[in-house]
């Protein structure tokens, strides 16, 4: 059927952006393809007439002045004279190079989705997630206060050099000090923070201005070394060192004497701040005129989202570039004349050099302030902009919720008021050297994060990542992240690791804090592109016993009454494949809508609440045994597949609330969730809050009688044995478990702490032979065979040596071992509990040590299962063993009555070979069995009286030998067998599992077809 006009007009009007129809920039991210490219009407912020910005006044001019500071001012010389022109050139080659890079993954980044205000930090948040993201984004936002604290220290430095006591410009017009340069940056900033504060459009309208006056100045520059000539430049300042203890030098112009001898580097100490320079000292002076680039980036931002830049998918890359080429050509024009003009103790030992070979000096005094001013009303402007974007993501919660205030035209005054008070703070570091580096550090963790999100980008193979901006690789993203985190060990190597250890800190609180985004992930990303390509990899053809590791799909009806049943079975996967299924009666065809989507995120909550490390999947069927099957048949991929199903016990025990005995989720009001109402405005299910999924699934009350229960279960007593005999004929292990609700840890924690010794007990041992094997065909045969192949006990054949097979035990009893052994290997168990064999003997171990005994032990030796055995005689149990006959009598003679005579047809297939009765000739009494004891000889395999008195007496029995050699377990681990052939018979097999586990506590049942151990390297 055709969509309606309502749900059409959905399709395209919710969260209606504005883009142009020739951008892939635009103003609001969405995760909705439908959202995500259409043109608005032309009332929209962002139609033509708005977007009157070119790529040059847009992109180049802000690029440019963010990168023209007073570094360029009253530091090039001191650079040059420190590390020569050589090492000089190095420096800005691996300056830009940082910067190209970082600038090519900027463009990519860019040009391929919807920018929100926050610039280079929305960016990294929305491509690395929020921890990442956060992270960098308040070490970013730091990295710009304490720009813009350089930046005023750069003015006030420039006031003290040529308007102070010894001014070049004018003399005694300023005082000098430490309070009185504290006082000059206050007031400088203070007036920064109000044209911020009602005036930031005003700043932004002028930015062509201030453009103009600080190429001019740059201009007078560069025509000084050819327009001035040589002539003795004069000094007003004294030094400590000898070498700047001078009043005159000769300026030379261009010559070739000075040019060589400002070839090599000749590190000193800063004649005016007295510490020793570097080669990493001078790179992090120089790199700090570049780090605004990202910070104007946010700026640039701004201008797309309110639809001011034409055309931003080109103009943003192309800008950008060619801002950094002219930069960098501007640069190596004056290192190069600087080196060839100016001897080295001009350089070494003065800031302002420059004012002095001017033509006009104030040119150079009005480019230091103008360029100062604009970078402090820059880094003000752009470090605000990220604060409202950390607050508005509420990544540090109520802390900066505040800072979302904003004026009725955008203006985040708080975000304003905030950043000035914290430039403020950082005033009292006092010099432009002191902070440098920290700041520099600071920006190549940002450019690093950029670098490594369009890495991360890339490197996801995602199909939506596909900017327009094509000059850029994986390569250049990767070299670019080396060579920020190289260039930051080489700058500071304390001052970096102190701030890595500050990024982990914050990556792991918004970790543990901030709830599930809705961003998207590209970490998810990632894994989905590496664990595809592992997949498929893992190739089943290759698999091998000794590297078996079960695959647990276990299903699950109600998480709330088996929230011990599925932490218990996450102790024994081994890192191995576990799912929770859980079918959802009725058919997709006869719903309006897939009822499944929404319960996901739920059951996904549970599994974060539970700790667990479990995938889930959900199905519809008509039937619980057909759901069953699709999962056992379609969980999991390639290699990854269940091998082993697990299913709770079906009886009439009353269900326990396992939500308040774990205490798990947080109390919420109870509130009616159905999911067949909810909201179909939206496709994609966004994530809930754990809290609301503690009432989710369906409360139950424990008051409710047994029979109640029973009644009104959907799944019936048949249909549960046809499930275990389908995962069967599928060759999939199956487990039981029965009153896990009674596992306690805290309990089991509590008890060890007393100096009890607890066990897991292990009984491989099929007690309901006997009584099921009536039930199969005349033949004995099963319909689920074991597999044929050796017995793990068959020491000699599994290390190749040549020894006469022995089989007392079959493939599920190996299994039922095995799986105990690696609940055992847990932290938890193995700390607080013993692994216990039992074996069940006509001897009495405490006289004599029978043969299985000694070949178990041997068993567990080569397979290395540390676990102690005990043997129980059965005389010990009087329901089970005749006091009035021998052990060599005839089975006539045989537990009082309750086994009648042997079947002939049974006798015959024990001597087939077919293994039956050499599984069970050691678990049962001698008189069971007569003739010979020879395991390969035909042995009499006892029947059970047909009537249901012989039977239960058999199965109370049975469960009595359990019950009383149980008082120090914990968990008990049964032998399953197959359910008989008779399908008449299933709940009569069900019957017999209920005797057999009555009041035993935490059992599972196992039933095991595949080879587990292995005693090969």
């Amino acid at each position: 059927m055709g969509k309606t006009g309502t749900e059409k007009e959905h399709l395209v009007d919710v969260e209606t952006k504005n883009y142009d129809s020739g951008s892939v920039v635009g103003i609001k991210q969405d995760a909705a393809l439908t959202n995500d490219w259409h043109t608005n009407s032309s009332n929209g912020s962002g139609n033509e007439e708005t977007r009157h910005l070119s790529t040059f006044f847009g992109v180049v001019v802000p690029c440019i002045l963010s990168m023209f500071s007073v570094i360029l001012f009253l530091r090039m010389g001191f650079i040059v004279g420190q590390a020569g022109l050589t090492q000089s050139l190095i420096i800005l080659f691996m300056a830009y190079v940082i910067i190209g890079l970082t600038v090519l993954s900027v463009c990519a980044i860019a040009t391929n989705g919807a920018i929100e205000g926050g610039g280079a930090y929305f960016m990294i948040s929305r491509a690395l997630g929020p921890e990442f993201g956060g992270a960098i984004g308040l070490m970013f936002f730091l990295a710009n206060v304490a720009s813009a604290a350089l930046y005023v220290f750069g003015i006030v430095e420039a006031m003290g050099a040529y308007f102070g006591p010894n001014g070049e410009l004018a003399k005694d017009v300023v005082k000098t000090g430490t309070w009185y340069d504290f006082g000059y940056g206050s007031a400088i900033l203070f007036i920064c923070f109000v044209v911020c504060l009602v005036g930031a459009n005003i700043y932004a309208k002028t930015t062509f201005i201030i453009f103009l006056v600080v190429m001019i100045s740059i201009i007078s520059v560069i025509i000084s070394f050819f327009a001035k000539p040589a002539h003795t430049i004069y000094f007003n300042h004294t030094s400590e060192l000898a070498r700047c203890n001078y009043t005159s030098v000769y300026y030379t112009g261009f010559n070739k004497t000075t040019l060589d001898d400002n070839m090599a580097a000749e590190y000193s100490y800063d004649y005016n701040r007295h510490r020793e320079s570097s080669f990493s000292h001078s790179f992090s002076v120089f790199f700090t005129s570049k780090h605004a680039l990202l910070t104007v980036c946010t700026v640039v931002m701004e201008k797309v989202v309110v639809g001011e830049l034409k055309n931003p998918s080109k103009a943003i890359p192309v800008g950008t570039i060619l801002a950094c080429l002219i930069t960098w050509f501007i640069y190596l024009l004056l290192m190069v004349f600087i080196a060839a003009t100016t001897p080295r103790d001009i350089l070494q030992c003065s800031y302002t050099f420059l004012v002095s070979i001017n033509v006009w000096p104030p040119f150079v005094v009005i480019g230091i302030f103008a360029s100062s001013a604009s970078a402090v009303l820059s880094q003000l402007i752009g470090a605000s902009r990220i604060l409202l974007a950390l607050a508005k993501d509420e990544l540090f919660g109520i802390i900066l919720r505040p800072v979302t205030k904003t004026t009725k035209g955008g203006n985040p005054y708080v975000a304003v008021l905030v950043t000035w008070l914290l430039v403020q703070v950082v005033l009292f570091a006092r010099n432009v050297n002191t902070i440098a580096p920290v700041v520099t550090i600071f920006f190549l963790f940002a450019y690093a994060a950029v670098d490594m999100s369009c890495l991360a980008l890339e490197w996801a193979s995602a199909p939506n990542f596909r900017p327009t901006f094509k000059y850029f690789s994986w390569h250049t993203c990767l070299l670019g992240i080396i060579s920020c985190v190289v260039m930051m060990f080489l700058i500071q190597a304390i001052y970096t690791s102190i701030s890595i250890v500050v990024l982990v800190v914050l990556v792991v609180v918004i970790h543990y804090r901030v709830p599930t985004s809705s961003w998207g992930y590209i970490s998810q990303a990632l894994i989905f592109h590496q664990v595809r390509k592992y997949l498929l990899m893992l190739d089943v053809r290759k698999e091998h016993v000794k590297f078996w590791r079960p695959q647990i799909l276990l299903m699950v009806k109600n998480p709330r009454t088996c929230c011990q049943m599925i932490d218990f079975i996450n102790s024994i996967k081994k890192s191995g494949l576990y799912v929770l299924g859980h079918v959802s009666p009725g058919r997709l065809a006869d719903m309006p809508r897939d009822i499944l989507q929404a319960q996901y995120h739920h059951w996904t909550n549970l599994v974060e609440e539970l700790g667990v490390k479990a995938f889930i999947e959900l199905t519809l069927s008509t039937s619980v045994r057909e759901g069953t099957e699709h999962l056992l048949r379609l969980s999991g991929l390639g290699g990854m597949k269940p091998n082993t199903l697990v299913l709770g016990f079906y009886d009439d025990s009353t269900p326990k609330n396992s939500f308040d005995q774990m205490k798990i989720f947080k109390p919420v009001e109870e509130r009616v969730i159905n999911t067949e109402t909810a909201s179909d405005t939206n496709d994609s299910f966004p994530p809930v809050p754990r809290s609301t999924s503690a009432n989710y699934f369906p409360l139950i009350d424990e008051s409710t009688s047994s029979s109640t229960w029973m009644d009104n279960k959907n799944l019936q007593a048949q249909e549960y044995v046809e499930i275990i005999a389908d995962a069967i004929k599928l060759r999939k292990n199956v487990c039981l478990g029965r009153y896990f609700y009674e596992l306690d840890k805290s309990l089991i924690t509590e008890r060890r702490q007393k100096g009890e010794i607890l066990y897991i007990d292990v009984w491989p041992v099929n007690f309901l032979h006997p009584v099921l094997s009536k039930y199969n065909t005349k033949t004995g045969s099963s319909t689920f065979p074991e597999p044929k192949s050796p017995s793990p006990f068959d020491i000699g054949t599994m290390s190749g040596i040549s020894v006469s097979p022995t089989s007392h035990f079959d493939v599920t009893s190996v299994f039922l071992m095995q799986m105990a052994c690696i609940l055992n290997m847990t932290p938890f168990w193995k700390k607080n509990v013993k692994l216990r064999i039992n074996l069940c003997t006509e001897i009495d171990s405490d006289n004599q040590e029978t043969s299985i005994d000694r070949q178990l032990s041997e068993f567990l030796k080569t397979v290395r299962i540390k676990a102690e055995v005990r043997t129980i005689p059965w005389h010990n149990t009087p329901l089970l063993y005749s006091q009035k006959g021998s052990s060599g009598d005839s089975a006539r003679q045989l537990l009082g009555g309750i086994v009648t005579d042997v079947s002939p047809d049974i006798q015959n297939e024990g001597a087939s070979g077919s293994g039956v009765t050499d599984t069970m000739s050691g678990f049962y009494p001698k008189t069971f069995f007569s003739g010979p004891q020879d395991l390969h000889a035909s042995h009499h395999v006892p029947t059970i009286g047909d009537d249901e008195e012989s039977i239960s007496n058999y199965l109370e029995s049975v469960n009595g030998l359990i019950k009383s050699n149980m008082s120090d377990s914990v968990v008990t681990f049964l032998y399953l067998p197959s359910p008989p052939t008779n399908e008449t018979a299933y709940q009569e097999y069900l019957r017999m599992l209920t005797s057999t586990s009555n009041g035993l506590g935490p059992t599972l049942f196992v039933h095991g077809l595949s080879h587990v151990v292995s005693t090969t390297l």
